[in-house]
């Protein structure tokens, strides 16, 4: 008697349910008219100066940069000296534990150079790297505003705190992460809440005296080695004894008449180019910014990017072929052709280009007219989780960019780099030097890029409106999320044409610095916690 009730229930629910689905676009536009949203995420001017600006996502760590600069030190002084109070003041995103990588010009030789100081925790050789070549200052010089910050305390900014306080279930697994990051071993501090870490100030000041190399093999690096080994890592003293950042030749494609450049792999740069090209062959223009056809056509473009990404992108040293075909212009169109301009793709299979995949990012100019385009990361959240006791930093986990796939260019292997997500970026109009920009967030980086770029050479915005607008991501599948301001009607023209869409929040904090006839103009993301400053 009960299952034949429960049948009837059921048959009586299955027409109701139809009509509601057809109802369902009609029931959306009635909710989102009712409750229009901000159409920006601003609230800041660009800043303008006529010497030089430093844009990072900390204020402490823009303040220390502007002070090197104004104390005559150059840009690379600058953005060594950030990322290391960065180490500091936003100890879950970056460090000396994890990578760097940085795109700069050199104005004394009027070129654009590429640093890649990944594999082993490389940032500190990449710091130590671009003082040697082209800094002004000593590695201890650079260090000594980390330290004073370090030794003294700092009140941690909101946005950090917020992140840090996520995490605290990760922290408490590690002795060296608890009794570092965690007050009284059992919280993350509050925002505004005074905190201090001795241990890293230590470690900086071995650093300080003995230079890179106490960590390249000598008692900074040992204790790392027997940490990581005792919970079955296999990293070794000669590993780091091995350890040398590499001056790497950027890769670049041509967009509305300028040159966008980007990191050869083991980095994800080449998916913004490839989007960028892929995008060029539509008229965006006309479709109208953040527009349902604009951002299908953004996501769609990423979707194939990243198809391609994913199969042929690993150690420069292990690829199948030269990968630049990824940007050819035959290959291209062939890529284009897929996008269907009504439907959302659930599937893109990567092309057949030849024969036979957390983060700081800051960017420092000076009057000289250098430029650095810098970031540095130990990926995800506090990285591996691990801390070596005593040394106040966490190491990375950036193995996790390996696959195990059999015979995958990206397979895990001894000394082999794994797929990085990390790309600062540049731009050069008749080979001057133009812009220094960079998107925090995993893989929002190329689409981040992307959108950046769009917003200045497309729609010609100005440099801080193209860093607050309004961003989508595409997260696999069909799914996307949209930050808040993207207007409702917009939601659902994206959803009639198959797309899944959820909120997000904010996502993708920028950094950028763009040369004018005369000085520059910066822009600082307020999805972020950090600020742009001149002089």
């Amino acid at each position: 008697m009960k299952t034949t009730s429960g049948s009837k229930r059921f048959r009586l629910l299955v027409p109701l349910v139809f009509v509601l689905l057809q109802l369902l676009p009609t029931i959306l536009e009635a909710q989102m008219t009712s409750s229009p949203r901000p159409t920006t995420l601003a609230g800041r001017s660009t800043v303008y100066a006529p010497n030089g600006v430093a844009a990072t996502s900390q204020p402490l760590a823009t303040a220390a940069a502007l002070k090197v600069l104004q104390d005559g030190g150059n840009a690379f002084d600058a953005a060594i000296t950030a990322a290391a109070v960065l180490n500091v003041v936003e100890p879950h995103m970056t460090g000396m534990g994890g990578d760097v990588f940085a795109l700069f010009w050199s104005a004394e030789e009027q070129r654009l150079r590429g640093l890649d100081a990944s594999t082993v925790p490389g940032a500190l050789s990449g710091w130590a790297a671009l003082l040697e070549e082209y800094g002004t200052l000593s590695l201890a010089q650079a260090l000594a505003p980390a330290i004073d910050i370090a030794e003294n305390g700092f009140p941690v900014s909101p946005i950090i705190a917020r992140q840090w306080s996520g995490n605290v279930r990760i922290l408490r697994q590690d002795p060296g992460a608890r009794d570092t990051y965690l007050i009284d071993g059992e919280r993350a501090p509050e925002a505004g809440e005074w905190f201090r870490n001795p241990d890293i100030a230590a470690s900086y000041r071995m650093v300080a005296q003995d230079g890179p190399g106490v960590l390249y093999g000598g008692a900074l690096g040992a204790s790392i080695v027997e940490t990581v080994q005792a919970q079955g890592g296999f990293l070794t003293l000669q590993d780091l004894r091995d350890h040398k950042p590499e001056w790497v030749e950027p890769l670049s494609a041509d967009f509305q008449g300028y040159q966008v450049w980007e990191l050869p792999p083991a980095g994800q740069g080449i998916a913004a180019l490839e989007m960028l090209k892929i995008l060029d062959s539509f008229d965006l223009k006309s479709m109208g910014h953040n527009s349902p056809e604009y951002l299908h056509h953004i996501i769609e473009a990423k979707k194939l990017a990243f198809a391609d990404l994913a199969r042929y992108v690993s150690d420069r040293d292990h690829l199948e072929g030269d990968l630049t075909a990824l940007l050819e212009d035959d290959y291209i169109a062939r890529r284009s052709a897929l996008i269907d301009p009504t439907r959302a793709a659930e599937r893109v299979d990567p092309g057949r280009p030849f024969n036979n995949g957390e983060t700081i990012y800051l960017t420092v100019a000076d009057r000289e007219g250098n430029m650095v385009s810098f970031i540095n990361s130990i990926f995800e959240y506090f990285g591996s989780g691990v801390v070596a006791p005593g040394t106040g930093f966490v190491l990375q986990n950036r193995g996790a960019g390996f696959t195990l796939d059999e015979g995958h260019p990206n397979q895990i292997a001894p000394r082999k780099r794994p797929f990085h997500t990390l790309i600062p970026g540049f731009v050069t109009k008749d080979g001057d030097p133009l812009l220094a920009f960079g998107v925090m967030g995993g893989s929002m980086q190329p689409q981040g890029h992307a959108q950046l770029l769009l917003n200045l050479l497309v729609f010609d915005m100005d440099l801080q409106d193209a860093v607050d607008a309004p961003r989508v991501r595409h997260m696999g599948g069909t799914r996307i999320v949209l930050e808040t301001p993207i207007s409702d009607d917009v939601r659902l023209s994206l959803w009639e044409m198959g797309h899944t869409i959820s909120n997000g929040g904010s996502f993708g904090g920028a950094q950028a610095i763009l040369r004018l006839a005369r000085g520059w103009a910066a822009g600082s993301d307020p999805r972020k916690d950090g600020m742009a400053a001149g002089h």
